[in-house]
C-alpha cells in the first residue's frame, strides 16, 4: 500500500474517531437534557398533588405552573437544538465513515494492481526463460 494511502486512511480515521466522540458527547447531553424534563414534570405532579392537601399550596400553584410552563418550554428547546445537533453530527460521521471506505478501497485496488503487475513480470520472466530453455538447451 502507498504511504499516500495509508496517511489519508490514518486521517480519515482520526476524523472518524473524533466525529464519534463529538456524537457521544451529543447524546449524553441529549440525554441530560431528557432527564431534565422528566424531573420537571415529576416536580409539577408533586406540586400538584401537594396543592390537594394544602389550600394556601393551591392559591399559589398557578404561579408554579406558569413559571414551570416557562421552564419546560426552554428545556424542549434546548432539546430540539441537541436532535438537531446530534442529526448533524450524525450526518457528519456518516460522510467520514464513507470518505474512510473509499480511501480503503482505493488503497485496496492499488494493492491488487501492484500484486497483479508483479504476477504479469514474474509469468513474463518464466516465459522468457521457458522460451530461452526450449530454444537454446
Amino acid at each position: 500500500m502507498t504511504a499516500w494511502a495509508q496517511s489519508l486512511i490514518r486521517l480519515t480515521n482520526y476524523e472518524v474517531e473524533t466525529l464519534q466522540k463529538r456524537m457521544a458527547e451529543v447524546a449524553a447531553r441529549r440525554a441530560d437534557a431528557e432527564m431534565k424534563l422528566v424531573i420537571l414534570d415529576a416536580e409539577a405532579e408533586a406540586e400538584r398533588g401537594n396543592a390537594t392537601g394544602d389550600p394556601q399550596h393551591a392559591m399559589m400553584l398557578q404561579a408554579y405552573m406558569n413559571g414551570w410552563k416557562l421552564r419546560r418550554a426552554h428545556s424542549e428547546g434546548l432539546l430540539q437544538a441537541l436532535l438537531r445537533e446530534e442529526e448533524g453530527a450524525r450526518d457528519a460521521l456518516t460522510a467520514a465513515f464513507e470518505e474512510l471506505k473509499k480511501f480503503e478501497h482505493v488503497a485496496e485496488v492499488s494493492r491488487l494492481n501492484a500484486r497483479i503487475a508483479a504476477t504479469r513480470r514474474e509469468n513474463a520472466t518464466f516465459d522468457e526463460m521457458g522460451l530461452r530453455r526450449r530454444n537454446g538447451s
